[in-house]
Parts: structure tokens; C-alpha cells; sequence
């Protein structure tokens, strides 16, 4: 087989160009906004929702997510199996963080948050591997991957990142990658979203279905 070279024209005299299919798409479905919210809940087929087999992947993003708690709390998730009557599906976890501090102290690593994984376990989980403050200016924005939701022979595949500002004294910065699975080979059908403590005192999720 001969190698084919392109001259410096090879590109340049190109009348035209075919197309290219099969690319994903990202659809916006619903946004919701907290306003002192105890819960922010995503379920299929309630209030323009869509969380079924119309897309293999789902995408929730938060924007200035902030603790309405008098203390520092963490942000959390679950999934339903039942359209939403109870959030306790078993979860397999693990995650890691780096983090920072604006007086840089010197202490700053990578680790893994072995105190906010699950083993098996059907409570809320922690997007976040540290607590977020009450501060004004504290807040949290990050993005979850939900994969093929509808499977009815599959386990439920999801992987989230997050960033936030750690509120005391010294202000950290912290950035978190957690994944896991739901195991389980019912269809997933509705996300909630929650302060481990109080309210969510305000801040965006949305929800994207991918082609």
C-alpha cells in the first residue's frame, strides 16, 4: 500500500467537503432552581421530565450550588427504582480529590476519600469529598454522568465531578471525582438531589438527555 501525501494545495483546493454523521447530540430537558429546596428531584414523566429509554446517557449539571445550613454539610445524591417513592437503590462507590488553600499551607495532596464511598450501600451519596460551607461566597458546580438508566439487564454505570470552596478559616479549594454503579437490573427512573443537612439555599441542575 502507498502512502498518500497531500501537498501544500491538498487542502486548500477542496471545493467541497462530505458530511459527517453519527455524531451525539446533547438535548437540554429540564432545569430546576433551589430556593431554600430541602430536595431537588428529577422524575420521569413528572413535570416535562424525561429520564427513560429515549437516551443511553444523562447529564446533570450544577451551577453555584450553596448550603443554606448554619454548618458545613455535604451535597448528595440517590436513585429510584419506583418513580420516585423511595431513593435508597444500592450503590457501589469510590472517588478521589485534590485540594488547595488560599493561604497555601503547604498540606495540599491527592487522595482517596475512603470516608465517602459505599460498599453496597442504599443511602444518599456524596458527590463532594469534603463538607461545603454557608459562606456568601461558598458554592459548588460540577456536572453527573448517568449511563443507560432504562437497562433492564445491566447494572447503572455513573461517574460525577465536582468543584467547590471548602468554608472555614482557611478556604480551600477542592475538586472531586467520584464514580460508581446502582446495582441493580431494574430501570432507574428518577435522581434526587440534597444537602446532607438543611436546605439547598439556591443554585441550578440541569438535566441533559445524550444522543
Amino acid at each position: 500500500m502507498s502512502i498518500v501525501k497531500l501537498n501544500n494545495r491538498g487542502v486548500r483546493s477542496v471545493t467541497a467537503f462530505g458530511s459527517i454523521t453519527g455524531l451525539g447530540s446533547m438535548t437540554f430537558i429540564k432545569k430546576l432552581t433551589a430556593s431554600s429546596s430541602s430536595t431537588l428531584s428529577f422524575v420521569d414523566g413528572s413535570s416535562s421530565v424525561v429520564l427513560d429509554n429515549t437516551y443511553k446517557e444523562y447529564l446533570f449539571t450544577f451551577k453555584d450550588i450553596h448550603n443554606g445550613d448554619s454548618s458545613q454539610v455535604d451535597f448528595q445524591f440517590n436513585l429510584s427504582a419506583d418513580s420516585g417513592s423511595n431513593y435508597n437503590v444500592t450503590k457501589t462507590t469510590t472517588n478521589f480529590y485534590a485540594f488547595n488553600s488560599e493561604p497555601g499551607y503547604g498540606n495540599e495532596a491527592i487522595a482517596y476519600g475512603s470516608s465517602d464511598d459505599l460498599a453496597q450501600g442504599t443511602g444518599f451519596q456524596n458527590i463532594t469529598s469534603f463538607p461545603l460551607g454557608n459562606a456568601n461566597d461558598d458554592c459548588l458546580a460540577g456536572y453527573l454522568h448517568l449511563f443507560n438508566p432504562s437497562s433492564t439487564t445491566f447494572v447503572k454505570h455513573f461517574v460525577a465531578r465536582s468543584h467547590q470552596s471548602e468554608g472555614d478559616s482557611n478556604y480551600y479549594t477542592n475538586d472531586t471525582f467520584m464514580g460508581g454503579y446502582a446495582n441493580t437490573t431494574s430501570a432507574i427512573d428518577a435522581v434526587q438531589f440534597k444537602m446532607s443537612s438543611g436546605n439547598i439555599d439556591a443554585g441550578d441542575i440541569c438535566l441533559y438527555g445524550i444522543n
